[in-house]
This record gives structure tokens, sequence and C-alpha cells, in this order.
């Protein structure tokens, strides 16, 4: 009778030792393959191009005095027609040349009249050419002063400088996206060579912003578009 009880430990020790190594087998190979799907190396990917604005807004602002309406009227129309035949005698159309209304000022109506003011009327007006004749306009922005000869003052300041647009950016966004993905996988196998590893399939991936900004401030009609992809990819 001991030695029946004496097999049946046995084989029940037996089988839990088994047991016991079947189920160290199976956490160990779950905790593997779970340490396998949580290695990855998470990395960006940089793609830049510069290109040539292809959309200009160049405004030309000036004033009249005077302490007559009727001539000073005149004087701003003789002004925009000096102006206008200006750009359109150098191939600037119709169609890019907007003529804004005439801003009049009557200074003696302001709270503040100088004790030295010597006209009572100041009339703002602008024309302004919205081009894809990037270098064109460029080049006559070039020859402004031949304005001045002809007794037109362009009164620039910083809230009338001409802007300088890239429109085409939807042309440029997939290769662009393709060269930083590119790059991006690049650096990522450099991770996986140097740490021993297998480079995996892409965990997640997210396409940054694109940016366009100045090439520099002396060329503002060279724009810089800009990229930066960050991908994940598994490591094996």
């Amino acid at each position: 009778m001991q030695i029946v009880k004496l097999k049946g430990f046995i084989g029940a020790s037996l089988l839990l030792m088994v047991g016991a190594i079947v189920l160290g087998y199976l956490v160990a190979g779950g905790m593997k393959s779970f340490m396998q799907i949580g290695r990855y190396v998470e990395v960006k990917g940089l793609a830049e191009r510069e290109v040539l604005a292809n959309k200009v807004v160049w405004p030309l602002p000036f004033n009249c005095v005077g302490n007559n309406l009727n001539e000073l009227y005149n004087t701003v129309e003789n002004n925009s027609n000096i102006i206008i035949d200006f750009l359109k005698s150098n191939g600037i159309t119709d169609e890019e040349i907007v003529v804004s209304a005439p801003k009049a000022t009557d200074r003696e109506a302001q709270s503040y009249i100088p004790d030295n003011m010597k006209y009572r009327y100041c009339v703002e007006s602008l024309i302004t050419v919205i081009s894809s004749q990037v270098p064109k306009v460029i080049e006559l922005k070039e020859r402004q002063a031949e304005l001045l000869k002809k007794g037109v003052i362009i009164s620039e300041d910083y809230m009338s400088q001409t802007r300088f647009e890239f429109t085409q950016l939807n042309e440029l966004k997939p290769s662009m996206i393709e060269e930083a993905t590119r790059n991006a996988r690049a650096v990522a196998q450099k991770f996986a060579d140097d740490s021993e590893s297998r480079l995996g399939g892409i965990k997640q991936a997210y396409q940054g912003q694109f940016s366009i900004s100045n090439s520099d401030e002396t060329t503002p009609h060279i724009k810089r578009v800009r990229v930066v992809t960050t991908v994940a990819y598994f490591l094996k």
C-alpha cells in the first residue's frame, strides 16, 4: 500500500515538474515575443528644396499734398497714369495692376494741428502689381528711380513691402515626403546596424508640416521649402 502511494507521489511530482518546465518555456517565449514587439527606434527624416517664388505682390504707394482738392485730384490722377504707363510699357498687363481708391485726409479736421502746417489736404494712393512675372517685377523694382525722375515719389514703408510667394507646394509634396521617409529609413538602418539588430517594418509614422521661408534676407524671391517626417521602425 505504501509502495502504491509512493508511486503516485512520484508520478504527481513528475507531472508538476513537466508542467513547470512547459509553463516556463511558454512564459519565456511570450516575454521574448513581447520584447521583440516592444523594440523599436524612432527617427526623423528631412527634405529641403530651394525654389523660385511664382507670385509677387508689389505695392506702389504714393502721397500728394495740397490746399485745393480739385488740383490735388488732378495730381493724383497724373501720378497714377505715370506709374501705370511705366508698368504697362515694361510688360505688366492690365490684369496684373490693381488701383485702389485714394484716401484723403483733412488735416484741419484732426484733433492736433501742427503750427507749421503748410498743406491742408493729404491724399494717399496705392497701385499694386500682383503678378506671376517674378523676374520682370524684380527688374522693374530696380528701375523704380525712373518714376522719381518723372516727379513720382514712392513712399515705401514696412507695411508696403514687396511680398514673394510660392503657391505650388502641392506639386512638391509627394517627392519631398518620399525623400524625407527615405532619409529617415537610412538613419534607422544605421542605428539597427550599430545595435546589431535587423530593421523591421514601420510601427508608426508622422508627416510633419511643410514650411516655406526666405532663403535669406537679400533674396526674398528664393524660397526654402522644408518638411521633417517622424517614423518609428520595429527592431528584430
